[in-house]
């Protein structure tokens, strides 16, 4: 979506409007939003828009319904503050449609494309989500009212069903970003895809497959910002709407079981307790599973409870509830009474008790631990190896970011009977020809294979190649010649 060049004072705006549809009324932010548009791509994040050369900004695709979708959200997110300060929906009407905001360039395009009427129903429609937005969510004052936010978050989570292995897998993904936004003290955190795999206890693959086909969709992550270099990803944690929690879930084979009967639309587990445990390598996929995540957390929270009841509060089908608690009972962590289950005494540290008298023909060898479940399952070493991987891959990472660095500066330029003069940066020597291919690429000294960022330009000198350059190498050649010859004049 193309930006206006249109500079607008806001001083002029506070001194000639009055009211509540004034720009004095709002934030410093808000009005900036307002008058000046979406200037850092805070509203542009998402796949419609990739990180510009500097690694910081964000550049907006040539994608209309992009384009369209970033305009919506900073109509709502005007709306939203005009609904804060007490305005109405005229008052919104005419901040979107003055001629000089460019906040409501999105409003005035539905305007001229599909009429004034068809634009100030849309307006009506975008102020009573934001109306209702607003009146349901809280204003945090202190880090009090924050971790009331989080506590009420997790009471949500905790009894929102997580059905199939892809349901329980997002419940320690959305966990793990609990315990990040619990230790930023608010909704808003920062983690990056390899932090969030390794206090999840899973791949990174998995984990963005959960993002894409359950977190995002249904509301309940909104990623505000895409890491880069040693920052992580800026997360924000929604309250998705109710329209998710409907027991008429559609048959899944990707769910791995069809939804039963009497299953609730509640649940019942402490998200605390599977906190703790879903990083340990016993819980991997090929091992005991989140299934018994969700057992143990459910027993924890409630003890002495029946297979149907435990089918209810953990969202785990009848089928997978007797395989995962003959599972534990196994391992001595569960024991059977007559038809109820409960934990071993130190189950939750994996340790399990043999029953002096079994009330089921099972023969339950006790584990000493976790790692000890993980060695009898198979598992071991997943945890440890994920991390190595993800170490290596950092300073992998790292590595390059330095190459980088050594390799590209910012521009310098000076002031010449007022214009601006670039002065170019210094070019490497002609390279030896043995480092040079038939096919003008550079090969490695090292490895003998060719160099993919470098190449060599029509002058004989090495060229270094970013996502950012668009044009040939004779151009980046020529630019530097015209830039070398300007300057040369200058001096």
């Amino acid at each position: 979506m193309p930006h206006s060049t249109h500079q607008t004072n806001p001083q002029q705006w506070h001194s000639h409007q009055s009211g509540p549809s004034s720009l004095t009324h709002l934030p410093s932010a808000a009005a900036d939003l307002v008058l000046l548009g979406d200037l850092t791509g805070r509203y542009a994040a998402g796949s419609y828009s990739r990180l510009a050369s500097d690694g910081r900004s964000l550049v907006l695709r040539t994608d209309h319904q992009g384009a369209a979708e970033h305009g919506h959200r900073i109509t709502a997110a005007i709306a939203c503050h005009v609904a804060r300060i007490g305005g109405t929906v005229d008052h919104l009407t005419q901040l979107l449609l003055h001629p000089d905001h460019e906040g409501g360039r999105h409003a005035r395009n539905i305007a001229l494309r599909s009429g004034q009427s068809r634009a100030l129903d849309y307006i009506r429609r975008v102020w009573a989500g934001a109306s209702e937005a607003v009146s349901t969510t809280r204003a945090l004052n202190s880090r009090h009212d924050a971790y009331e936010v989080l506590a009420a978050l997790r009471d949500r989570i905790e009894t929102t069903p997580w059905r199939g292995e892809r349901g329980r897998t997002a419940l320690r993904v959305l966990r793990a970003h609990l315990n990040f936004a619990e230790t930023a003290g608010g909704l808003l955190h920062h983690a990056s895809e390899r932090q969030t795999a390794e206090e999840a206890g899973i791949s990174r693959t998995t984990l963005r497959a959960v993002y894409e086909k359950t977190l995002k969709p249904q509301g309940w992550l909104r990623r505000l910002r895409v890491g880069h270099g040693r920052e992580g990803s800026t997360w924000y944690f929604n309250v998705p709407s109710s329209r998710f929690r409907t027991t008429q879930y559609p048959p899944d084979p990707a769910l791995e079981e069809w939804p039963t009967p009497e299953t609730t639309t509640t649940a019942d587990i402490d998200s605390t307790v599977l906190a703790r445990l879903m990083g340990h390598d016993a819980f991997a996929h090929h091992g005991l599973g989140s299934a018994a995540l969700m057992l143990i957390s459910a027993l924890q929270q409630r003890p002495h409870q029946t297979v149907g009841e435990l089918v209810a509060t953990s969202s785990v089908s009848r089928a997978t509830t007797y395989r995962s608690l003959r599972r534990l009972a196994m391992h001595g962590l569960a024991h059977r009474t007559g038809e109820t289950w409960a934990l071993a005494p130190r189950a939750l540290e994996g340790i399990g008790t043999r029953l002096a008298a079994p009330a089921t023909d099972l023969t339950p060898v006790p584990a000493q631990g976790w790692a000890e479940v993980a060695a009898r399952l198979g598992t071991s070493g997943g945890a440890a190896h994920r991390k190595a991987l993800h170490a290596a891959q950092r300073a992998a990472y790292r590595q390059a970011l330095d190459r980088l660095t050594e390799h590209r500066s910012k521009a310098v330029v000076i002031v010449r009977d007022g214009r601006q003069v670039l002065v170019p940066a210094p070019r490497p020597d002609e390279i030896p020809p043995a480092w040079q291919n038939a096919d003008g690429r550079v090969l490695d000294p090292v490895t003998g294979r060719a160099a993919p960022d470098w190449l060599v330009a029509t002058d004989g000198r090495l060229i270094l190649i970013t996502p950012a350059d668009q044009r040939s190498y004779d151009e980046l050649a020529a630019a530097h010649a015209e830039a070398l010859s300007e300057w040369e004049s200058a001096a």
